[in-house]
């Protein structure tokens, strides 16, 4: 038998919570649950209250669930919610949107710079690796949010140009420009340090 793919299945997800079986949405919930976490702590600060945002956004995307019709991959369409969700939720708090600096937790999800330095397990080395992720989150940290969103979700959440054309609701050309202008700025900030240990190259 064929595999199929991620979109198949989610797909087939959607048809059956859309027919109303409750538990094939929350199939979906446990499936992206923690990506969406993850997406919105680019953005919030607190965990309390990323969670509280999540669930919001899980609500929403139940209630608009009748109206989707594919045209996407339902994780796009997700995403697209959440963030729209953190904006709209930060805008009534009067802030705006944050990164969180924490990127380097059990699992690596960081923007991946210090993967460009030859690990020789040497206090030097672990050294400059550390030094090199603080560079890239504060450098992501002080982007645009425009920028800062297509960004963390091209590098660290995987999406295509076109996928977060959906996402971000505008144009391939502006995501190409706007993930360009992200990483020029990322890397003027890297050089000097990738300098030091011999790696001048670009991020």
């Amino acid at each position: 038998m064929e595999q199929r793919t991620e979109r198949e299945l989610d797909s087939e997800l959607v048809a059956r919570a859309q027919a109303g079986d409750k538990r094939a949405f929350e199939l979906l919930v446990i499936k992206y649950q923690r990506r969406i976490a993850r997406l919105l702590s680019r953005l919030i600060r607190d965990p309390a209250e990323i969670e509280d945002v999540a669930q919001e956004a899980f609500i929403k995307a139940y209630r608009a669930l009748p109206s989707f019709r594919g045209e996407s991959a339902f994780y796009t369409w997700l995403y697209r919610i959440a963030i729209n969700t953190a904006k709209n939720y930060l805008a009534s708090m009067g802030r705006r949107p944050q990164l969180a600096m924490d990127y380097e937790d059990e699992e690596g999800e960081t923007l991946d710079a210090a993967a460009q330095i030859p690990d020789f397990h040497t206090p030097e080395s672990e050294l400059s690796n550390r030094q090199i992720v603080s560079t890239v989150n504060e450098a992501v940290d002080a982007l645009p949010e425009e920028l800062r969103t297509a960004i963390t979700l091209r590098e660290m959440e995987g999406l295509s140009y076109e996928e977060i054309s959906s996402v971000m609701n505008c144009p391939i050309g502006t995501v190409r420009s706007r993930i360009f202008r992200a990483r020029e700025a990322i890397a003027t900030k890297l050089r000097p340090l990738l300098a030091t240990v011999g790696k001048d190259r670009r991020w």
